[in-house]
């Protein structure tokens, strides 16, 4: 049940009324008509824009069509008071038992929060991806928490979701990785290795070396590369993707597809994309501009096989065959995209990282191509991570020989700290992880102040227990709800009842940041009204001699941690019975 949208139903509804009754014109459109929170909350429960948005178009002044759409208003039941401020904007406050009731629909409905706005359209979300040389880093445990975050969230609002992550393991990077493994396994043998022209020096290649020399023991010992090159390679990736679930699966991150860029090459699926390109005339062959920042005195003129993304939204068009005959980086990952919309799905969603900007509007151009403009492309940037311990920044010994590894921030934290902190800024924006003040139990580290209202509850139900109160959710559903009646509790249903809409608006979005927000905001309502109890006796949640009275408080803290805990599922965090 989504409150906000019921009484924007009732605002178009009762807009209607005045055009059947002459009072606005017809053929008016209400797409633009919103029924929001008030950006002060002294101003009412909710606010219209209606009366301004149709001015213009009915030719009214905003006032007057405020006034008419007011007195039509205060005939619902669930409108207690309307007015009209400024120009023509509407504040409307809702009867009691309107909030009352949203505690009621939270107690019964399972569903209550889950959404139909992707009415089943298939999503693939690509996050993670990172290349298979090694264990993911700190950069990479906010693209994977933010991408499964998102994956949650468009799965509870409705889409048919797929996790995904792209193995690049078509590059030169893989062969850098298995010269790197051939060192460590010349080791293994007893040999003095050198890393130089941009190996890999991590320790966590130890045991890989190791573990090949196991297999195939002295086999590969002092030979040419052309000996063991490809076998390596192959033996290496798999291993780095073994880390890399490990790595995940520590996170609570599990995907559904791992698709292999080398699965591209060699089978014509390359080919096949770049002739449903030039099918449509997009692919050329041709010169480009110097990039910016080269003069022609540094800069070579060659004719490349270009695809013409500028028809579709980009800046230049790109080239996707160098002048050697060789695909450029973005040719297989043209054919990847081309892959995921052969498999029907009707969005496709990309994390990336910060230094994938450039990538942004080549990519929607190729979507946008290959499908004819009917599957939309969304790439969302992951801006780096910063850490810090107590406020200066931090160094850890570095087992991947130069980054902190997901793996290090989960062992000092765990996994739902680090999940709920990363969701703590929007994903564009730099985040700064500081391991003591994620740690903190205070009310400036977000993950414990939502954590503590869910254990809060958990205590208030244990309490009930003691003091033999019926506190299940089957008797909690049929208490009267009209005892919570004081503007703290109030307050609590209120921000209860934006989960249904706050849920759509994060969806359509693509923002999980929004819920993390929503959960403090949710949070502090709670802490609130329990300090309040503080001072106040009436507002303790349990009340000595009062079952009934007990039952509607218990009723509130109830759905108060039924939204949390549905949050924190979204966030892929665990809910807490108590605070230790």
């Amino acid at each position: 049940m989504n409150l906000f949208a019921s009484i924007r139903d009732l605002v178009t509804d009762s807009l209607t009324v005045l055009q059947s009754q002459g009072v606005l014109p017809a053929g008016l459109d209400f797409a633009n008509v919103t029924v929001e929170p008030p950006r002060d909350a002294t101003h009412g429960d909710m606010a219209t824009n209606a009366a301004m948005v149709l001015a213009k178009p009915a030719q009214m002044k905003p006032r007057d069509i405020a006034d008419a759409l007011a007195a039509k208003l205060t005939d619902d039941p669930r409108i207690d008071l309307v007015e009209v401020a400024g120009p023509g904007f509407l504040n409307l406050r809702l009867a009691n038992g309107v909030w009352q009731n949203v505690v009621k629909t939270a107690l019964t409905d399972p569903t209550f929060g889950q959404s139909q706005l992707g009415q089943g359209k298939r999503v693939n979300v690509e996050y993670v991806s990172a290349n298979p040389t090694g264990p993911l880093h700190v950069g990479h445990t906010r693209g994977a928490v933010f991408g499964d975050a998102l994956a949650s969230l468009l799965s509870y609002a409705g889409y048919g979701v797929t996790r995904e992550y792209y193995i690049n393991d078509g590059g030169a990077q893989v062969d850098v990785l298995a010269r790197s493994v051939y060192l460590r396994y010349l080791e293994a043998h007893g040999q003095q290795v050198a890393f130089e022209d941009g190996t890999y020096p991590g320790d966590y290649l130890i045991d890989v070396g190791q573990a090949l020399k196991d297999k195939v023991g002295d086999q590969f010992v002092d030979k040419g590369e052309q000996y063991w090159l490809a076998e390596i390679r192959e033996f290496a990736t798999e291993k780095m993707m073994d880390l890399i679930r490990s790595d995940l699966k520590s996170l609570g991150v599990e995907m559904d597809v791992f698709f292999s860029e080398k699965a591209l090459y060699g089978t014509g699926r390359i080919e096949e994309a770049l002739q449903a390109l030039d099918d449509k005339g997009l692919i050329y062959q041709g010169v480009l501009e110097p990039p910016k920042g080269k003069t022609p005195e540094d800069w070579e003129p060659r004719e490349q096989t270009l695809f013409k993304s500028t028809e579709h939204g980009d800046d230049v068009d790109r080239p996707v065959k160098k002048s050697d005959g060789n695909w450029t980086y973005f040719a297989p990952d043209i054919a990847y995209h081309y892959d995921k919309i052969d498999r029907g799905f009707d969005q496709l969603i990309d994390v990336f990282g910060a230094d994938h900007g450039g990538y942004v509007k080549r990519m929607k151009a190729a979507v946008s191509a290959l499908s004819d403009g009917k599957v939309s492309v969304d790439i969302k940037l992951c801006q780096l991570v910063k850490l810090y311990k107590d406020g200066q920044p931090f160094k850890m010994s570095k087992r991947a020989g130069t980054f902190v590894t997901l793996s290090d921030v989960v062992d000092l934290v765990g996994p739902d700290v680090t999940r709920f902190v990363m969701l703590t800024r929007k994903n564009d924006a730099p985040l700064d992880f500081d391991f003591s003040k994620v740690l903190e139990q205070s009310k400036d580290n977000p993950v414990f102040y939502v954590q503590y209202a869910h254990a809060r509850v958990c205590s208030v139900l244990r309490k009930a227990v003691e003091a033999d109160i019926a506190s299940d959710d089957a008797t909690l559903s049929e208490v009267d709800f009209s005892k919570l009646d004081h503007e703290a509790e109030l307050a609590v249903a209120r921000k209860i009842a934006e989960w249904p809409r706050l849920v759509e608006i994060a969806a359509r979005n693509n923002e999980p940041h929004r819920i993390a927000f929503y959960l403090y905001e949710l949070a502090s309502e709670f802490h609130a009204l329990w300090n309040r109890g503080n001072d106040v006796p009436s507002l303790r949640f349990v009340q000595e001699g009062d079952a009934a009275t007990s039952q509607a408080k218990m009723a509130l803290a109830r759905a108060t941690a039924i939204v949390i805990s549905a949050g924190l599922g979204i966030l892929g965090v665990e809910p807490v019975q108590e605070m230790r």
